[in-house]
């Protein structure tokens, strides 16, 4: 099945008048009798939020989230790559995409090579909606890499239970400060140009608040990290600054997770440092594919806004000294007792 053609359709897909199958009517039912009555907070892409059993989405995400929750059919082999926002989702992607396929394609000519890694691993909360039933889910090929950005507690027993027929998640969280930042640049760049662009000081209000998408960051980045405590061979729980520092353990680490590590040939040939070097930002980011600006109503968000810095502490060029202490001490609190840091 060609993904990257799909995903070109998918957004007028869902806004067409596609008709949808009983499940889906009744789910659809209860999302429209449910929004207006949840409590609203400013967006910083759209007009607004909504704030659904603790986190902030847009109705789009959130309705998503329903459908999966009420329909999805979870299979033994489905990997989700689940992240906050701009925590690294697009490097997870490649480099999952890559380890799991290593003896598919040759790095010479790999699929990463001519596609952004979000047209090879589908973004979970817009393609639950295609075709108005599951038939577009239930028939990609097992096993199935889908990425999200849902909170952990949004997933049905069937997916989270930590029973041997449910599925496995991969999460990568980020130091806070630099998400913030990220998030930042990203959500202005997409940001409609009717609408003013959001300062850094409003912004930063509304992220320590918990308003942004999928936030609270905080109380995203501990539903998993518990999980993963509670599940390990469920819930394999990464951070961004150890796979910059070193990539290639981190490589093994999510392989050994998967149930495919290297072999010793493969340790021989160095397939890992040429997963590492297909994944990286360097190489990514200079691909034509990942270079295109377009942007169109089907799809709003162009390759080339899923690629900026990719750095480890660039918010020292952007957050005064208070802003970061808030930031660390908001982190601090939130973590306290709970055995997981950014220090």
């Amino acid at each position: 099945m060609d993904t990257s053609k799909t995903s070109e359709l998918v957004g007028a897909e869902i806004e067409r008048d596609v008709k949808l199958d009983e499940g889906y009517q009744q789910t659809c039912k209860k999302f429209d009798e449910m929004l207006p009555n949840l409590p609203k907070g400013e967006g910083w892409w759209v007009d607004q939020l909504f704030q659904y059993r603790g986190f902030w989405l847009e109705s789009f995400c959130l309705r998503g989230s329903l459908l999966i929750h009420d329909h999805f059919k979870p299979r033994p082999t489905d990997l989700i790559l689940s992240t906050s926002p701009k925590c690294g989702t697009t490097w997870l992607r490649a480099l999952t995409f890559a380890t799991i396929n290593r003896n598919s394609y040759d790095f010479c000519h790999h699929p990463l090579l001519k596609a952004n890694p979000q047209d090879l691993v589908l973004f979970f909360e817009t393609y639950i909606h295609l075709g108005g039933s599951t038939s577009f889910i239930e028939g990609l090929p097992s096993p199935r890499f889908l990425s999200t950005h849902l909170p952990y507690s949004f997933f049905p027993k069937s997916m989270t239970s930590q029973d041997a027929s449910t599925c496995r998640f991969v999460y990568i969280c980020r130091d806070p400060k630099d998400v913030f930042i990220s998030k930042w640049h990203f959500l202005n760049r997409l940001r409609p140009k009717e609408l003013p662009p959001l300062s850094l000081e409003e912004a930063f209000d509304l992220f320590c608040k918990g308003v942004s998408q999928y936030g609270p960051f905080w109380d995203h980045v501990l539903g998993y990290w518990k999980a993963s405590l509670e599940s390990p061979k469920k819930v394999l729980f990464l951070k961004y600054e150890d796979v910059k520092k070193e990539p290639s353990f981190c490589v093994r680490k999510m392989a050994e997770f998967l149930g495919v590590p290297f072999s010793p040939e493969e340790e021989n040939k160095e397939v890992v440092q040429e997963i590492v070097k297909l994944c990286s930002f360097k190489n990514l980011s200079n691909l034509d594919v990942n270079k295109d600006v377009t942007r169109t109503w089907e799809r709003p968000i162009s390759s080339s806004d899923f690629f900026r810095k990719g750095q480890v502490g660039d918010w020292v060029n952007h957050l005064t000294p208070e802003m970061a202490e808030i930031l660390d001490q908001i982190t601090k609190e939130k973590f306290k007792g709970t055995g997981l840091s950014f220090d």
